[in-house]
């Protein structure tokens, strides 16, 4: 991770500083107006720079202090070779968030880089462009040659109000080492990401953090145990399947939250085979249960007082001799029953045992589960917003709050009643898959059909399109993004706070 320190002054060795750059509010009678002149530039310019020059240069660059958007004023031979005026918006933290991004990559060339804070600087403006910074600095590589790496290393961030926002640092620190976690798990290859492989990454991740317990069952276990869902997906897999535990109980914690991740390793769609350009993707498939485990890591990390369960089936959907097939029943954990339709809808056969057991073992206040579950999420909503599903108005609310506050999008989609008799067995209690449409709909149906008596405090959450990113933009780099972390922790905070 980058390292962003604070200082009083800009160091003598920063020869690249950046300074904000905010849309003023614009006269009632021209709203609209986006001049140039509509700018106000946040903090005081560096020694050596002079207002008038400044003020001239972003007139000349018709700079419109956009959100992320950068301006590069080069002055040889002075101590400041390079002034950044990074747009920021109208101030807010998603504004910061998306300036902090873009000088992230502006400045990837240089080994230093200093920003100039502006006197009121408060929490959310350190919080997101700390984020943004970090965030878009993340870089994933198995290449033999890292040559091209961004070289920078150290951000000094300058401000006289460091008592009053060091918080504010320390917990856009905890969010981004933690989503980077969640990116890291779910970047690496499936050839080496078994679930044997990730439950060992999940313990040796816990092992830092006091208070912070992991169980891990393994196939004997979750036979003897009567999980169903889960030795069915990962039967056909040379790897065999594991069910991750773990647990965060500090001392006065009011409130229990379980969140339940999806975590197939790789999903081939096994006998209902996926095409290939279906498939080469597939190593994303247990972002949720990444995301889950990455946000009670971090909750644990900053101490929130709030217990926390995070539950991640783990599971490779492969096909052999051993694989479930179409017509297959399956007795979940808690003893409902499932005929498998079509064995590529297979994270939820793993969330149902979960969920199940949830709130037969750890009857929780409220209930959350991620999983990168349907394709039809995506048709629905597109690549960057999650498709939220809860009979909970109030925790739909919070969670949507949580997610626009941390920049993750996401859009409750109904649960109609009507719709369930369609999920309804011939000689089982339910069937994995339907053909009336609405996929990401029946398979919320499918999961609220394990809550049992805690429907009311469930939410689920359907990432699959936006766990992953095709190109780099703002504070995401191509690949994995971590989705759900930091949403997860901003909600947490709420939760510890009730």
């Amino acid at each position: 991770m980058l390292d962003l320190r604070f200082a009083r002054a800009v160091p003598r060795s920063a020869t690249v500083v950046a300074l904000a750059v905010a849309k003023a509010a614009a006269p009632e009678d021209d709203a609209e107006s986006d001049e140039t002149g509509d700018l106000d530039v946040l903090g005081t310019p560096p020694a050596g720079v002079d207002a008038d020059e400044l003020a001239a240069f972003l007139r000349e660059v018709e700079h419109k202090g956009k959100a992320g958007s950068v301006q590069t004023w080069v002055r040889p031979l002075q101590p400041v070779t390079r002034l950044l005026l990074a747009g920021v918006g109208t101030g807010d933290e998603a504004g910061w968030r998306s300036a902090g991004a873009a000088l992230a990559r502006k400045a990837k060339g240089e080994e230093r880089l200093a920003v100039l804070l502006p006197p009121d600087c408060g929490e959310a403006e350190v919080r997101g462009l700390a984020e943004g910074l970090w965030l878009a600095s993340y870089r994933f590589s198995l290449t033999s040659d890292d040559d091209d790496g961004p070289k920078l290393r150290w951000v000094t961030l300058v401000t006289g109000a460091e008592a009053s926002v060091a918080d504010a640092l320390e917990t856009a620190r905890t969010a981004a080492r933690m989503t980077m976690l969640a990116r890291d798990l779910t970047n690496t290859p499936s050839d080496r990401k078994t679930p044997e492989w990730m439950a060992r990454q999940l313990v040796r991740e816990a092992r830092d953090l006091t208070g912070v317990t992991v169980t891990v069952r393994d196939p004997a276990q979750l036979a003897a145990e009567g999980f169903g869902g889960v030795l069915a997906v990962g039967g056909g897999s040379a790897s065999g399947p594991r069910f991750v535990e773990i647990s965060w109980r500090p001392r006065g914690a009011k409130r229990h939250v379980v969140l339940v991740g999806k975590g197939i390793t790789f999903d081939t769609g096994g006998v209902c085979i996926k095409t290939r350009d279906g498939m080469k993707l597939m190593r994303k498939d247990m972002g949720g249960g990444a995301a889950v485990a990455a946000a009670t890591f971090g909750a644990a990390a900053r101490r929130l007082p709030v217990r926390i369960t995070a539950l991640v089936p783990l599971a490779e959907n492969m096909v052999s001799g051993a694989a479930m097939r179409p017509g297959d029943v399956i007795r979940h954990y808690g003893g409902i029953t499932t005929e498998v339709r079509n064995t590529d809808a297979e994270g939820r056969l793993i969330l149902a045992d979960a969920l199940q057991y949830a709130v037969r073992r750890l009857r929780p206040d409220v209930l959350v589960d991620l999983a990168t579950l349907t394709g039809a999420q995506s048709v629905a909503l597109g690549k960057r917003t999650a498709a939220l599903f809860s009979d909970n108005e109030a925790l739909a609310e919070e969670l949507t709050a949580a997610g626009a506050d941390a920049g993750e999008r996401m859009w409750r989609l109904p649960l109609h009643d009507d719709y369930t008799e369609a999920l309804d067995g011939d000689d089982t209690d339910l069937v994995n898959s339907t053909e009336i449409g609405g996929g990401a709909m029946m398979a919320a149906l499918f999961l609220r059909a394990f809550t049992g008596d805690y429907r009311d405090r469930w939410a689920h959450l359907d990432m699959s399109a936006p766990a992953w990113s095709d190109k780099t933009d703002g504070d995401l780099s191509k690949g994995a993004t971590g989705w759900g972390v930091r949403t997860l922790l901003r909600w947490l905070e709420t939760q510890a706070a009730s």
